[in-house]
């Protein structure tokens, strides 16, 4: 593999029953990703993840972008295989993920540091470390007392889906610069957007 390479792990539960939840998001955005790289997602033969491979331009760094086809809770395992089979240090890994803390239609970048209670990133962390980098996909917080573990494995609301699409459009935007221009650089960009 080049060593220009980064993974690129969209989380998210499997099926169509999920396919439009807000725990999905991570998938959207990878979904994204691959469309504007002309690549299509393809079973993965020694990982239990679906990929797809390109580059945002000629020359530029290469992709592999990825959806587990476990589910969300279990996304170390997954990781961890494309991590060894890619030949990619966990630094170059990009985990994009639904997060309750940042409001809707907002994106933040992280690097390193914990899990935060989401499942999906505390078994990444179990696997590979936590040095990864993080695409922080606001959702919000679920109204009155609504268990947020029912919350992101609801669809998003009408208002929200109208929006929808830019979200996810900002989340690969951000993981472009991610690539391009590392993450001080990124951050000042997608942080200064003010949302």
């Amino acid at each position: 593999m080049a060593s220009d390479a980064w993974l690129v792990i969209g989380l998210g539960n499997p099926g169509d029953r999920y396919r439009a939840t807000r725990h999905n998001v991570g998938h959207m955005v990878v979904d994204e990703l691959a469309a504007r790289v002309g690549a299509s997602f393809k079973r993965h033969p020694r990982a239990t993840a679906l990929v797809a491979e390109g580059r945002t331009e000629p020359g530029g760094p290469k992709l592999v972008l990825a959806k587990s086809t476990g589910f969300m809770n279990t996304s170390g395992g997954p990781v961890s295989q494309l991590v060894q089979y890619f030949g990619i240090d966990p630094e170059r890994v990009i985990v994009v993920h639904d997060e309750l803390d940042i409001e809707f239609d907002s994106v933040r970048l992280k690097g390193g540091g914990g899990h935060g209670g989401h499942n999906g990133l505390r078994d990444i962390s179990s696997a590979i470390g936590a040095d990864y980098l993080r695409v922080r996909v606001g959702i919000g917080r679920p109204p009155g007392r609504q268990d947020p573990a029912d919350y992101v494995l609801r669809p998003f609301s009408s208002d929200e889906r109208d929006n929808l699409p830019v979200l996810v459009a900002d989340a690969a935007d951000a993981v472009e610069l991610l690539v391009q221009r590392g993450l001080v650089d990124a951050q000042q960009v997608v942080h200064s957007r003010g949302k």
